[in-house]
């Protein structure tokens, strides 16, 4: 497979990225791409775009302050940003709720000034946390602290925001609320699901009025998103793994549900890596749930239906009596992808030449040069705190 990064870039002005957002998160403009016409509006609008009958997929992962800073005796500072949990598991859930103490892979800023086996400490109001290193290679830091918090709550307290790598600001106060969606439920993510930025509870109550369903899937976003494309063809760049939760109540939405558009890039993953998995079930009863990224383009034979994957994976929940099922995806959507659970998609404005870009691609195909050439000329405002698409495109064949 070769696909070529740079038909997948375009020139994107540092003015149109947006450091902040707006007061309102549904005054955000909104670009309607419909079966390759463009319209234009205000985030608060989309209702109106929504076909009827639609099911809207939302990631509820909620956005942990994962940067942390400890200063050692000598002044240096270093840098801890959590990555993903080894102890006491690897479940984002379980590791959030440790108490007292946890281990955790992390990236380490400043990592020359920091032995192995050697623990840094940092005293807050109601909590001292002690960091020690354990593998410098690997990056392990075993976490202690001295009261009966859980992990998210001590985190809360001695962590920052972290803020993508291309809004050159330190984080403030006001991104603790901002740079999370109103409906984040489940601590886990290091990235924002930032689609969902712009819903308010007003869109909520028009959805509702118009008799659209909402359903929330988890996925963990890890730092690995904002990952660069460091390879010529497309295709050989390693994708990231992302921990996802799916509910019993999910996979019955969605055999209800005839036109499914995700909140995102996230829930857009999610949705078709639960497709890949009830595939692998159907092939082994008791396969894991556990998506490479190469899977949808070499799983051999004939492709079950959407009803058939989905209805698999519903007897796998019942016949181990399971209320959800967590697994890893690191699904690569790249153009030619076949869609197997998505109708729609509701997204904001991506880097170029990113992963995100060629999913979009992958869905709109080369119509996404139209809109992003269109939303760059009516001054949208880019990437995680800037503008958001609806983009419907023409459905495929099956």
């Amino acid at each position: 497979m070769e696909i070529n990064l740079v038909d997948y870039s375009y020139n994107l002005p540092f003015e149109q990225i947006a450091s902040y957002p707006l007061d309102k998160r549904d005054d955000s403009k909104l670009l309607i791409y419909n079966q390759g016409i463009i319209e234009h509006n205000q985030f608060h609008s989309i209702p109106q775009y929504l076909p009827d009958n639609s099911l809207l997929v939302f990631n509820n992962t909620k956005v942990i302050p994962a940067r942390l800073h400890f200063q050692k005796d000598t002044g240096a500072v270093i840098e801890i940003f959590l990555l993903s949990p080894l102890l006491p598991g690897v479940l984002v859930l379980e590791a959030m709720q440790a108490s007292q103490t946890c281990t955790w892979k992390c990236a380490i800023g400043n990592i020359k000034r920091w032995k192995e086996g050697d623990s840094l400490v940092k005293t807050l109001k109601n909590v001292t946390i002690e960091a020690s290193l354990l593998d410098k290679e690997a990056g392990h830091i075993e976490f202690k602290w001295n009261t009966d918090h859980n992990f998210a709550e001590v985190v809360s307290q001695a962590g920052e925001t972290p803020l993508p790598p291309y809004i050159k600001r330190k984080a403030e106060e006001s991104d603790r609320t901002r740079y999370q969606t109103i409906y984040s439920q489940v601590d886990g993510a290091v990235a924002a699901p930032t689609a969902g930025l712009h819903f308010t509870p007003d869109v909520f109550s028009v959805l509702e009025k118009r008799n659209i369903k909402t359903d929330f899937v988890t996925l963990h976003v890890s730092a690995g998103t904002f990952q660069p494309i460091k390879v010529t063809n497309a295709a050989e760049h390693q994708m990231h793994s992302e921990q996802v939760v799916v509910q019993r109540e999910n996979i019955e939405s969605l055999l209800k549900s005839g036109f499914t558009i995700p909140v995102g890039t996230t829930s857009m993953r999610t949705l078709e890596s639960l497709f890949w998995y009830g595939v692998k079930l159907l092939r082994d009863p008791e396969a894991l749930f556990n998506i490479s990224q190469y899977d949808p383009y070499f799983i051999q034979g004939k492709i079950p239906s959407r009803e058939e994957a989905l209805e698999a994976t519903l007897r796998h929940v019942d016949k181990h009596k399971l209320d959800s099922i967590t697994g890893e995806t690191s699904i690569y959507i790249l153009p030619g992808y076949q869609f197997q659970m998505c109708q729609g998609l509701i997204t904001n404005f991506h880097q170029p030449g990113s992963t995100l870009i060629l999913l979009v691609a992958a869905f709109i195909g080369e119509d996404w040069k139209k809109v992003y050439q269109e939303a760059l000329k009516k001054n949208y405002r880019f990437l995680s705190y800037g503008d958001s698409s609806l983009l419907l495109p023409k459905l495929q064949k099956k």
